[in-house]
């Protein structure tokens, strides 16, 4: 073992650091460890939990989209820290995905769109569903189902699948 176990969930390293869940399941925390085990920013994130799973942050060109629980009724919302730890984009959005070629999916108000690491809006909110870009183009739904957008946010193939997910090497 590299890395004692002590933390009820861990996430998969990437850019040399992985999340970790600290605390109860009442009073848990997200922070992250480096390749030695050592604690480097502070369990300080709320986890975001869904149905029977943990959905962990991990590091994507610099930045990590992480949960703060932020409105009276303790639902989460979403911004993105650098590896110090720091809020670079502060948490503003309804859900948030990792950047990929330089731009992240993020949802207001139900519909998705994409942002910058400026964390402005490159791509209007206006999907049912945002996926990462890979090979210039990012699968999104509308209407139940899904097609491919460039960076322009204009399709290139038109919704017409039940499902879709990254491209790799143009397929």
């Amino acid at each position: 073992l590299v890395i004692n176990p002590q933390y009820g969930t861990v996430g998969d390293f990437s850019e040399g650091l992985a999340a970790v869940w600290i605390g109860s399941e009442d009073d848990a925390r997200i922070g992250f460890i480096d390749r030695q085990g050592k604690l480097v920013i502070n369990p300080s994130f709320s986890p975001d939990v869904g149905i029977g799973n943990v959905f962990m942050p991990r590091f994507s060109e610099g930045l990590a989209a992480v949960g703060r629980r932020l409105t009276p009724d303790g639902e989460l919302q979403y911004g993105y820290i650098d590896k110090s730890g720091k809020f670079v984009i502060n948490p503003q959005f309804d859900a948030a995905g990792s950047f990929s070629e330089g731009l992240a999916p993020v949802s207001v108000d139900d519909k998705y769109g994409y942002i910058d690491k400026s964390g402005k809006f490159v791509i209007n909110p206006q999907f049912d569903y945002a996926g990462a870009f890979s090979d210039g183009l990012a699968p999104v739904m509308v209407d139940d189902k899904f097609g491919y957008i460039d960076k322009q946010g204009k399709f290139v193939i038109n919704p017409t699948f039940d499902n879709a997910g990254p491209l790799s090497e143009g397929l």
